[in-house]
């Protein structure tokens, strides 16, 4: 086929409504990637307006595994709309991995959005992006996730300063899963392997020995002082453990749920990573005080037969649509299968309504629940 007439096919395709010239159109640029004519094709300057026009609408309606095949096709690609690019790299994981490991058109500001907004699984796969730069690797570091940090120990291409180092090493002291890959990293120094040291098993501390050359007598003397530190937190008096009540679990999620506000660190992947740890309270706090919302009305949301109030709320606080089934999935997972049925209603919701109109739709519908 030539570049002329693959263009005039995409653009014919493209001013069809029918769902199955629209699936036709994206099998295209699949088709086009396979043959090798995309550069070429999509620099015509009437497919990069046909891209940046309706492209980002037709991926997020199109099926799971058409999202999948673009994303492993335009994970290499330089001609993708960097829009397309961000939306299917939080899309889930299974289709967000190739975008996320190879496309160049990321960059650290949209890495970072990744970590603060998207999933642990996503998180993880951004510590393993290769040659990633310092300022992705301060917000891994600063954001202490103990998969995501003991996934960047293990990239030996990262940017890791001797000072960031330190930080995994010292983190080490708590989380286990760290110590097999640092001790193993090129990066590590001769003073941070006799720290990682007496934190480790006998057969790290052989290959830290032996690739270090550690003294002995260094090596005896680090073990005494962890003996002793040990000893000496043993023998501390514990305070009663007090398991907190349900009442006292909501002030606390309430107070942290409100310093995160008031610190501008309260986004909406924090209510999809709620969801995902199963805390529906926590969920429920954060969505109404991240949008302005009375915690009864939310909860009265959440119980009601009416999903797409849970869909006007998410909407409120900018939670895209494409990402709003998996959370009414997950909601009704930890409440019993509610809100009820109504998944096209819920959908709906989330329409062409701005955040205040979404806001003000809400507050309305939730006051008659």
């Amino acid at each position: 086929m030539s570049v002329a007439m693959s263009s005039e096919s995409l653009l014919q395709l493209a001013k069809s409504r029918t769902p199955g010239d629209r699936e036709r159109l994206l099998l295209g640029v699949v088709a086009l990637c396979d043959a090798g004519d995309a550069e070429a094709t999509m620099a015509s300057p009437q497919v990069q307006v046909l891209l940046n026009s309706i492209f980002l609408g037709l991926v997020a309606g199109a099926e799971r595994e058409i999202r999948k095949r673009l994303a492993e096709k335009l994970a290499d690609a330089a001609w993708t709309p960097p829009a397309l690019v961000n939306v299917l790299a939080l899309d889930e994981i299974e289709i967000a991995r190739p975008i996320i490991a190879r496309s160049a058109l990321l960059k650290d500001l949209d890495l970072i959005r990744l970590l603060v907004e998207a999933t642990i699984e996503h998180q993880i796969e951004v510590a393993r992006r290769p040659n990633l730069t310092a300022p992705v690797v301060a917000a891994i570091l600063d954001a202490a996730e103990p998969a995501v940090m003991t996934a960047l120990a293990s990239n030996h291409s990262a940017e890791l300063a001797p000072a960031d180092m330190a930080r995994l090493v010292e983190a080490a002291r708590e989380i286990a899963a760290l110590r097999p890959p640092l001790a193993r990293h090129p990066s590590l120094s001769g003073e941070l392997a006799l720290q990682l040291y007496v934190w480790v098993g006998q057969a790290l501390r052989d290959s830290l020995s032996v690739r270090f050359r550690l003294d002995p007598a260094q090596l005896a003397g680090a073990l005494a002082r962890s003996v002793q530190d040990a000893h000496a937190t043993a023998g501390a008096i514990p305070g009663p453990v007090i398991l907190a009540r349900d009442g006292e679990r909501e002030a606390m999620e309430q107070k942290l749920t409100e310093k995160l506000h008031l610190a501008g660190q309260l986004r909406p992947g924090y209510l999809v990573r709620a969801l995902q740890e199963g805390r529906l309270s926590l969920f429920m706090v954060a969505l109404a005080t991240l949008g302005g919302f009375d915690t009864g009305h939310v909860q009265g949301a959440i119980d009601s037969d009416r999903p797409e109030l849970l869909g006007l709320a998410c909407a409120a606080v900018g939670i895209d649509r494409s990402v709003f089934p998996s959370i009414l999935v997950r909601v009704r997972q930890l409440n019993g299968g509610r809100p009820g049925d109504g998944a096209p209603r819920a959908a709906g919701a989330l329409g062409p309504l701005t955040v205040e109109a979404a806001a003000a739709a809400f507050r309305q519908a939730a006051g008659s629940v």
